[in-house]
């Protein structure tokens, strides 16, 4: 008889466990949810081309200045005094990135120029390679009569000029004012005169951007030179040249340098200034973590450094390379129409292919494959008859 209820206990125990749990009762919470889809595979599984989502890439990051305001001592410019001890009178480097709207207007401020260099600099690291597509400052000061951007793809170690911006291109930078852009100078720098006005004293803004009038961006898939040009892990801007605007209302020729005359430079005063500072309230940095198309998003590993979260049988920080034994084609860039995957040696050859030094994108065909193996015979027989005649 206890056998006969324990049989009858189980079967009771076992339809419960196969009912469908009650909408009032005890469930997994994540019961009915379903795994997102990669973006980098189609629905059919098939690899595609994938890409992180584009950001402001400087939002919240450091940025190293050559000056501040307030430090090591307190400063006045105009009314305010800046004193960088005083977090309600600091305009710190992290105003550069923070969260910025009409309702929270925070600037970074240098030092009165008139007591330190004009040359000041604004250095940013992305902390990986990115693929970026504007650099853009909003000024709280009055833009800068001249200032050059440069851009890093080696953390810093070197820097090329990415782009300059002067009234006076020719004497500032030695470069001619708005060059035509063509496919042989398209990873150069250019210069232009663009947004260097005076006005608005407050709130000008100067964008760069990095594919704008560049005639292979209409391609870019297929053009290594402009994806190199927009490769970036560092940007640095050079503010050179501040505005010194004459004074309004005393006449031709009247102004903060004096008599006015043409030998004189009009960006130099002859007497001190007591507001004489760059200001910037915004820096943003706009792009991609750079995956070159095997990756739908960046990560961090266990060292804290950001990555590219690999696909299509790809590695490396920015997926530049095919994992071990998956080289039987080169590795590629993905592309809008070709995915590009990384393909295991199987998946090809025979199973006596070898991929060698698959660790760095080199993939030799293999000396035993079977397919290439009467190709060696041949060529062998060929030597043996050359060395024997």
């Amino acid at each position: 008889m206890r056998e006969a209820w324990r049989c009858l206990l189980g079967l009771c125990l076992l339809a419960r466990s196969a009912s469908p749990a009650s909408p009032h009762g005890a469930a997994n919470p994540f019961a009915g949810q379903q795994i997102p889809p990669d973006p980098c595979y189609d629905d059919a599984g098939a690899a595609r081309r994938c890409i992180p989502e584009f950001i402001n890439a400087a939002f919240g990051k450091e940025v190293a200045v050559s000056s501040v305001c307030g430090w090591p001592t307190s400063s006045r410019s105009c009314s305010m005094i800046c004193d960088a001890a005083d977090p309600w009178r600091a305009h710190p480097p992290s105003y550069l990135t923070d969260l910025n709207s009409a309702h929270n207007l925070t600037c970074w401020q240098s030092e009165n120029l008139h007591t330190s260099p004009n040359n000041v600099n604004l250095t940013l690291s992305l902390g990986k390679k990115f693929e970026i597509t504007y650099v853009s400052l909003q000024f709280c000061s009055p833009r800068p009569e001249s200032l050059a951007i440069y851009k890093s793809m080696d953390y810093g170690k070197s820097w090329t000029p990415y782009q300059y911006y002067s009234s006076q291109c020719r004497r500032i930078y030695n470069r001619p004012n708005k060059a035509a852009i063509t496919k042989q100078n398209e990873q150069e720098a250019l210069c232009t005169d663009g947004h260097t006005d005076l006005y608005p004293l407050s709130g000008g803004l100067i964008a760069f951007s990095t594919l704008d009038g560049r005639p292979s961006g209409k391609d870019f898939d297929n053009s290594p030179v402009l994806q190199d040009w927009v490769s970036v892990t560092d940007i640095r801007v050079v503010l050179s040249r501040p505005q010194l605007p004459r004074e309004i209302g005393t006449g031709e020729g009247a102004g903060i340098g004096g008599g006015g005359q043409p030998d004189e430079d009009p960006m130099v005063p002859s007497t001190p200034l007591p507001a004489y500072f760059y200001a910037v309230g915004d820096f943003q940095v706009g792009g991609r973590c750079k995956c070159n198309g095997h990756a739908s998003r960046c990560l961090k590993d266990k060292e804290g450094k950001l990555v590219c979260d690999c696909k299509h049988n790809t590695e490396g920080p920015e997926c530049d390379h095919c994992k071990p034994f998956h080289c039987d084609r080169p590795w590629q860039r993905a592309s809008a129409r070709e995915a590009n995957e990384c393909l295991r040696e199987s998946q090809v050859y025979s199973a006596f292919s070898i991929c060698f030094d698959c660790s760095f994108r080199f993939c030799a065909f293999p000396l035993f494959s079977l397919s290439y193996f009467p190709l060696f015979i041949f060529g062998i027989n060929s030597l043996l008859l050359t060395l024997v005649g």
